[in-house]
């Protein structure tokens, strides 16, 4: 554990010598600052309480909830985009890229071993990567509830989904790095996450034509990259209690859509990122550095 321990500080150390992290949180800044300047603006056209009718019926519609769960969806999709890239930058060289660097050799020999290095490296990227997520999920809420006094049904629920989405991404990119170079590994996993967001958006087309083929094809994809699976399920949760016909109109969401995934997801969210850590280090052990 103490080689662990080393590995994951040697990884922070690194990242703030490249001043990694201090890019990331100039990138933070402009995001909150946008985000609720925008905020601001759209939610001054709106009248938050709003009346539709729908053919002979007069329904009614929440617009004030509408408005801040589908701005703070997109605030959601906006942090684990972000994580992802810290995510990607922690862990994109960790074995073959530092390896070619030769930055690698002096750390796999004994005492510490390339067991200690893998779950070195994966604990200082999830732990930042959880932390980070974290302080912009909670950056976002408070701004959408200082511009339009709306706090979501579930606050811890989505932030915790959205950090176990990162770090199924670092388990992802870890692995990669042990077969692809630095680039390649990046590319990748960039790729990686655009498949798992339209696979959302397959789910969400399906469900507008009533597919069964596109909502077979968008559960599938939304389970093999579970980290999109944990953010629809987060996004679902942010709406929990809503009913009515806000609640069908907010079910489509941004990005993907609103999607409970029960209470299995947990079990093979962890499963999943176990298999994935085995298979980095079967692979880590067979590489000729």
């Amino acid at each position: 554990m103490r080689g662990v321990a080393i590995i994951a500080a040697y990884a922070l150390q690194e990242s703030l010598r490249r001043k990694v992290l201090s890019i990331v949180l100039v990138l933070t800044a402009a995001f909150l600052g946008l985000y609720g300047f925008g905020l601001y603006k759209a939610y001054a056209t709106i009248d938050p309480f709003q009346q539709e009718s729908i053919g002979a019926s007069s329904v009614f519609i929440d617009a004030r909830v509408l408005f801040s769960a589908t701005f703070f969806g997109l605030s959601m999709f906006g942090s684990l985009f972000l994580a992802t890239v810290l995510a990607i930058f922690l862990t994109h060289a960790v074995v073959r890229g530092d390896a070619e660097r030769g930055l690698l050799q002096p750390l796999v020999v004994r005492p510490v071993g390339r067991p200690a290095v893998l779950a070195g490296r994966f604990a200082a990227a999830a732990i930042a990567c959880c932390v980070y997520v974290a302080c912009v999920y909670a950056g976002a809420l408070l701004i959408t509830h200082a511009v339009t006094g709306w706090w979501p049904d579930r606050i811890l629920q989505p932030a915790v989904e959205l950090a176990g989405a990162v770090i199924v991404l670092v388990a992802l990119s870890l692995l990669g790095s042990v077969f692809l170079s630095a680039i390649a590994n990046g590319i990748a996993v960039f790729m990686i996450f655009g498949a798992g967001l339209v696979a959302g958006l397959l789910g969400q087309i399906g469900e507008a034509l009533n597919s069964d083929s596109l909502d077979t094809i968008a559960n599938v994809s939304s389970w093999a990259l579970p980290f999109e699976a944990l953010y629809q399920d987060g996004l679902n949760a942010i709406t929990a209690d809503t009913a009515g016909f806000t609640r069908a109109a907010l079910s489509l969401g941004p990005f993907g859509g609103a999607q409970s995934a029960g209470v299995t997801l947990a079990p093979f969210v962890i499963g999943y990122v176990a298999i994935l850590a085995l298979a980095a280090l079967f692979g880590f052990r067979r590489r000729d550095l």
